[in-house]
C-alpha cells in the first residue's frame, strides 16, 4: 500500500485531472474525422482510399511512437513528455485547420498524433506510481470514462458545430487548448510521490532500456493482450475513427445530425463499459472471464451490420450503445500485460499491448476505403463519393474478420486475479 501524505494525494488527484483533460483532447483527436468525413471529403475532394489514408495517419504516428513512449515514461518521466506533446499536438491542430490542400492536412494530422501519442501511456505511468496496484484498472477506467467525453465531442456536437461555422475554425481553437494543457501538465505534474525529495530521476541507459523492452517482447503472457487489443481496438479505431457516419448515412438512410449521434452513443457507451469493466474484474477479482464475454458480445454485433440489414431506429441506437459498452473489454489488455510484466517496466508494457489496435487501425483504415472503392460505381453527392450496400458490405467486412481475431485471441489471456504476478527467472534472481 501507498503511504502518501495529505498534500501528495491532493497532488495526485491534482495532476490525473490535467492529464486527464489532456486525454479529452487526444480522444477527440483520434475520432473527428468521423464526425466530419463528408465535409472533408468535399474540402479536399477525396476518394475513399484518400480519405482513409489521411484519417489513418494519426494511427500511424501513435503506433510508432508507443515503443518509445513507453521508454521515455520510464526513464525520463511523463512530466517533460506531456508539456512536449502538448505543443506539437496543437501546432498539428493549426496546421489542419489552415491546411489548403490533403498534402497540408496530411502533414497536419501526422503532428497531431505525434503530439498525443504520448499521453495515454504517460497516464498509465502515472496512475501506476501514484496509486495503488489494485486500484488500477479501476483508475484507468475513471480515466477513460473522462477522456471519451473527446470522441463524444467528435461525435454529434462536432459535426453540429462544424455545419454551423466551419470545421477548420473548430482545430484552431482545439490548437489553443493544447497549448494551455502543455503549459498545465509542466505546471501542476509531478513524475513520482518523492519528487520534491531530492531523490534522483530515473537516468536514461540504453543496455537498460533495451533489456527492459525485449523482456516484455519476449514474455509470451504479454502477446495475448497484445493481439485482444489488436483485434478489438483495431476494429473500433478503423470504424468509428471515419467510417460509422457515412456508413449509417448511405446504407441505414440516416441524416447527417442522426448518423452523428449513433457515432456519439458508441462513443458513450465505450466511456461507461471502460469504467464498469475495469471495476467488475476488479472486484470480482479476474480478467479473463470479463474479456472473453466482452470481446464475443462484440463480434457478434458486428455481424448484424455486417449483413446491412434495415431495423427500427430504436434498435440501431440500442445496438451502438451495447457495442459501445462491449468495445470497452480490450480496456482490460492494459492491466493484463501490466500484471504479467516487472512493476518496473509497466510503462512499457503498457505501451507494448497498446500498439496494437493503432497499428490497426493505420493499416486498416485505408484498406476499407481501397476495398470499397473497387465496388463504388460512379456516384457522387455534393463532391464526395457515395457506396452501395455491397461495397459497403465489402468494407464492414474486413472490420468484422478483426475483432473475431480479437475475440479468438482473448482465450489465451493469462488470468492474473487482479495482481502482478510475474517473477524473475532462476538466473535472473541469482544475480
Amino acid at each position: 500500500m501507498l503511504a502518501l501524505t495529505a498534500e501528495q494525494q491532493r497532488r495526485r488527484w491534482l495532476a490525473l485531472g490535467v492529464v486527464a483533460v489532456a486525454y479529452i483532447l487526444s480522444f477527440f483527436q483520434r475520432f473527428a474525422p468521423a464526425g466530419i468525413a463528408q465535409d472533408l471529403a468535399a474540402a479536399f475532394a477525396t476518394s475513399a482510399t484518400s480519405l482513409g489514408v489521411l484519417a489513418a495517419t494519426y494511427f500511424y504516428v501513435y503506433t510508432v511512437m508507443q515503443i518509445p513512449t513507453g521508454i521515455l515514461v520510464d526513464t525520463l518521466g511523463p512530466r517533460r513528455i506531456l508539456a512536449l506533446g502538448g505543443v506539437v499536438g496543437g501546432l498539428g491542430s493549426f496546421l489542419f485547420g489552415f491546411a489548403p490542400t490533403l498534402d497540408w492536412a496530411l502533414a497536419g494530422r501526422t503532428l497531431i498524433g505525434l503530439g498525443v501519442s504520448v499521453t495515454f501511456i504517460a497516464m498509465l505511468k502515472l496512475i501506476a506510481v501514484w496509486f495503488e496496484e489494485n486500484r488500477f484498472a479501476t483508475m484507468v477506467g475513471v480515466c477513460m470514462l473522462i477522456g471519451n467525453l473527446g470522441s463524444v465531442l467528435a461525435g454529434a456536437p462536432l459535426s453540429g458545430l462544424a455545419q454551423a461555422t466551419g470545421w477548420r475554425g473548430v482545430f484552431i481553437g482545439i490548437g489553443v487548448v493544447s497549448f494551455l494543457l502543455a503549459a498545465g501538465c509542466w505546471l501542476i505534474v509531478r513524475d513520482r510521490p518523492d519528487a520534491g525529495s531530492g531523490t534522483a530521476a530515473p537516468k536514461f541507459d540504453r543496455t537498460v532500456v533495451l533489456s527492459g523492452l525485449l523482456a516484455v517482447i519476449r514474455n509470451r503472457a504479454t502477446w495475448p493482450a497484445i493481439l485482444v487489443n489488436t483485434g478489438m481496438s483495431g476494429a473500433f479505431f478503423t470504424f468509428a475513427g471515419l467510417w460509422a457516419t457515412p456508413y449509417l448515412m448511405q446504407v441505414h438512410g440516416m441524416p447527417r445530425p442522426t448518423a452523428a449521434s449513433h457515432l456519439s452513443l458508441w462513443f458513450g457507451g465505450f466511456a461507461v463499459g471502460c469504467f464498469f469493466i475495469g471495476t467488475l474484474s476488479d472486484r470480482i477479482g479476474r480478467r479473463k472471464p470479463v474479456l472473453i464475454a466482452a470481446a464475443h458480445l462484440y463480434t457478434a454485433i458486428w455481424l448484424i451490420w455486417l449483413s446491412g440489414a434495415t431495423m427500427p431506429l430504436g434498435l440501431s441506437f440500442a445496438l451502438f450503445g451495447l457495442m459501445g459498452l462491449s468495445t470497452a473489454g480490450f480496456s482490460l489488455t492494459w492491466a493484463c500485460a501490466k500484471e504479467v510484466n516487472p512493476p518496473l517496466l509497466s510503462g512499457m508494457s503498457t505501451s507494448v499491448a497498446n500498439m496494437g489496435g493503432f497499428l490497426a487501425g493505420a493499416l486498416l483504415q485505408p484498406l476499407v476505403g481501397w476495398v470499397m472503392d473497387l465496388g463504388w460505381r460512379g456516384e457522387m453527392l455534393n463532391g464526395a463519393r457515395i457506396y452501395d450496400l455491397a461495397a459497403w458490405r465489402n468494407g464492414v467486412l474486413v472490420v468484422t474478420l478483426c475483432a473475431l481475431f480479437g475475440a479468438l485471441a482473448s482465450w489465451w489471456i493469462r488470468e492474473t486475479r487482479c495482481r502482478n504476478i510475474w517473477r524473475p527467472a532462476a538466473g535472473d534472481a541469482a544475480r
